[in-house]
Order: structure tokens, then sequence, then C-alpha cells
């Protein structure tokens, strides 16, 4: 499970802060160790966000951005996000 360290306090969607490409998300729980043994994942890091939406002017993290885990390269899979709001 990866959760943002540190989530966007300004804006909040049914309650809830949501989460910039800019903070780095800690992993707990990743069972992925890859061949060469460089693993398993400790943070993740998204590396392209919303294109039209910011927050404190940095893109919103969102379930079609492109991210990747440290140390394995390999990356983020979302399992739930809110759908009360869409960005792209």
């Amino acid at each position: 499970m990866a959760v943002p360290t540190v989530p966007s306090p300004v804006v909040l969607v049914s309650g809830m802060p949501i989460a910039t490409i800019a903070a780095p998300y800690a992993i707990a729980g990743c069972a992925f160790v890859p061949p060469g043994g460089n693993g398993p994942c400790a943070t993740g890091q998204w590396m392209v966000g919303a294109l039209q939406v910011t927050s404190n002017g940095q893109p919103v993290a969102i379930l079609s951005g492109v991210s990747t885990c440290i140390p394995t390269a390999t990356p983020m899979i979302p399992v739930s996000a809110q759908t009360f709001v869409i960005a792209t």
C-alpha cells in the first residue's frame, strides 16, 4: 500500500486531501522483489500527473499518471481512488 507523505492540505475532495506529484509515497507491504534483488519497493514517486489541474502549483496525481517505485523502477499500480472529481 502506498500513501502520500505530504497530501495537499488546501484542496479536499469528499473531505479528504488530494495528492500532487511533488511528494513521494511511502510504500508498505510490497512483496515484489525482482530477480536482480533490488527490492522490495520502499518509496514511490509520480512523474506525470494532471496536465491542467494543479494544487499549490503542482500537478495533481491521477490514475492515468506515470509513476515509479524505488528501488525497483516498476510503476505504482493504483487500486482505488475517489471518482467524485475527474482530472486529465
